[in-house]
């Protein structure tokens, strides 16, 4: 479990339900919006395209 100070907002993102945004956006939108850049793509889980849209239609049809 993460804890942070009272106010300080964390993300956690789940790998699990991650697309790097394929499917709605040319980008990650993660990388996009963090004000830090901390964000990396994670090079132990590379997937490739055909696999995220895979992964983002088995989700989005839940």
């Amino acid at each position: 479990m993460m804890r942070s100070p009272p106010g300080e907002e964390i993300y956690v993102i789940d790998p699990n339900l991650c697309t790097e945004c394929v499917g709605h956006y040319d980008e990650p939108q993660c990388q996009q919006v963090c004000p830090v850049d901390c964000i990396p793509l994670d090079p132990e889980r590379h997937e490739t395209q055909e696999q995220l849209m895979k992964k983002y239609r088995i989700i989005t049809a839940a």
